[in-house]
């Protein structure tokens, strides 16, 4: 070929580690604290609001900005939940998952050339949609503080910002660090962006799996926020149907649109049947949720507890499916190279964290677990991690 096969911008990006490390996983049967997905359904109702839609006929293209049905229990459940209102008819546009809605959102408002500020360690689509945009990328660090709690570094957020900044993504609850920012490190966020006039784009895909009593206080709810930020959320992670990709924006009508003029070339529409079923999980199924993050906090602590007894550096998590070690007690100082070697040493997977940064060094020695599994594969995998030490 006289070209190459992919464009310059996409070439930092031809495979994931989650590919990597579950393919790993996979031929060594390891068990998978890597991917980020339950390996348990969701709540029987809205499982059977799905089956019922199926054979009611609702297999079909659904409206462009998804049904009326779902677009009006989200904007209920932002409005009972945060005290946010959002019109369903054109403040909400429903899309194939969160990362869909961060993709469009990206190719919708940012002109090439323009730069978006990311909070690293990022979510690894983050940086994808910003090259897609043509987009160029700032970073500011989380740092980890003296409690061993990620920390934002605002000076950092406040020297990244630019005459060329069009935007700033914000993911809290953080994955990979269970982060939850803090009203202060919120505060400062919107004070930049007002202050330069930016675009928030918050994923809030966690929204309802914080613990020990933190709440989530969406950016949006701050003062002059809520005319410049698109929030972003999911059913995966709340009701555990990460497969269903049923994801959504709420903003502005006019951030809205735009992004829904991006999005209809992408997918145009996606998951009719599950679309009923997520608007019946909104409406009736948040007590199951709450005993969903219950079980996830005792799961934390069922795998900090196990990690440490192992011979890790366990941190806070204060939220999400995950939670990050230090591997330097075990004796290694490289992350990556341990989760390469972890599937053959031992049989467990998990991610290093450096692959989320631009500046890894600050990271190189974190690796992320997922306890969002049963008991029993959460129990296998410590007993299995403990072999470092014997080994």
């Amino acid at each position: 070929m006289r070209h190459p096969a992919l464009t310059s911008r996409l070439q930092p990006f031809t495979s994931t580690i989650f590919a990597e490390i579950t393919e790993l996983a996979r031929r060594t049967g390891a068990v998978n604290l890597g991917q980020g997905f339950p390996d348990t359904d969701g709540p029987a109702g809205m499982l059977q609001r799905a089956q019922q839609a199926i054979g009611d006929g609702v297999n079909q293209y659904p409206p462009g900005a998804g049904e009326p049905e779902l677009r009006a229990a989200i904007s209920e459940h932002r409005g009972d939940r945060y005290g946010i209102e959002h019109a369903p008819e054109d403040e909400i546009l429903v899309t194939v998952g969160a990362t869909e809605a961060l993709t469009a959102s990206m190719l919708a408002l940012v002109e090439p050339g323009d730069e978006v500020v990311l909070i690293e360690p990022y979510y690894d689509s983050y940086p994808v949609a910003v090259a897609m945009a043509g987009g160029v990328r700032r970073t500011v660090p989380l740092r980890l503080g003296d409690s061993g709690r990620f920390e934002l570094d605002v000076p950092a957020l406040r020297a990244a910002v630019g005459p060329r900044t069009r935007a700033v993504v914000v993911n809290t609850p953080h994955n990979p660090t269970g982060t939850v920012l803090t009203d202060g490190e919120l505060g400062a966020i919107a004070e930049v962006c007002r202050e330069h006039d930016l675009i928030a784009i918050t994923d809030e895909v966690y929204e309802h799996l914080t613990f020990d009593g933190r709440p989530h206080n969406p950016l949006a709810t701050l003062p002059g926020m809520a005319e410049r930020t698109l929030s972003l959320s999911s059913s995966g992670k709340s009701f555990s149907a990460t497969g269903w990709k049923i994801g959504w924006v709420c903003g502005p009508a006019e951030l809205v649109a735009a992004v829904r003029a991006a999005k209809q070339f992408m997918s145009f529409v996606g998951g009719a049947p599950f679309q009923p079923a997520v608007a019946h999980a909104l409406r009736a199924e948040l007590d199951w949720v709450e005993q969903l993050r219950k079980n996830l906090q005792g799961k934390r602590d069922l795998l900090a507890e196990g990690l440490s007894q192992a011979g890790f550096r366990v941190l806070p998590s204060e939220g999400t499916y995950f939670v990050c070690a230090d591997v330097r007690p075990l004796g290694f100082q490289d992350g990556a190279q341990l989760c390469r070697e972890l599937p053959e040493r031992v049989g467990v997977a998990a991610i290093p964290v450096q692959v989320f940064c631009d500046t890894p060094d600050d990271t190189r020695h974190l690796v992320r677990f997922a306890f969002c599994k049963r008991d029993q594969v959460l129990h296998d995998a410590v007993e299995r991690l403990s072999g470092l030490q014997r080994g």
